[in-house]
């Protein structure tokens, strides 16, 4: 299996950008590899599926609320998702437009009360950057 075989287009509009209320209730995709079918279902739903042998894999990742909105100081929008806090103030960060950043550019945030300097661009499909805040 192939890291690439996980690549593929997730809209914006379907990443869920609140946990739903009530856990079960979360959506479900089940795929039924023989009869070449998709259901949607709701996850409580999940033990239908299941059967003894089954490998049931939990992703316990957590999101944090790292998304900042700022601008170059040309005035142009610039998205910054930050993914992990390297040391201090330094993270590592997806960009948009990752391509119009480039190392030692600046962002300033909120009118200027932070600022973050590009310190690194790292190669891939989305625009990874380390950044100082």
């Amino acid at each position: 299996m192939k890291v690439s075989e996980f690549d593929y287009e997730l809209p914006e509009e379907l990443i869920a950008q609140h946990p739903s209320e009530k856990r079960d209730l979360s959506r479900l995709m089940v795929l039924d590899k023989k009869a070449h079918t998709i259901e949607h279902k709701v996850f409580k739903d999940i033990l239908d599926y299941l059967e003894p042998g089954d490998c049931l894999v939990r992703n316990n990742t957590k999101v944090i609320p790292a998304r900042l909105y700022g601008k170059k100081e040309t005035g142009a929008n610039v998205e910054f998702l930050l993914l992990n806090r390297i040391e201090g103030d330094i993270w590592e960060s997806i960009v948009r437009p990752g391509n119009k950043l480039h190392v030692g550019a600046k962002v300033i945030f909120g009118d200027g009360l932070l600022q973050a300097e590009v310190l690194e661009t790292m190669p891939g499909r989305n625009k990874k950057s380390r950044i100082s805040l």
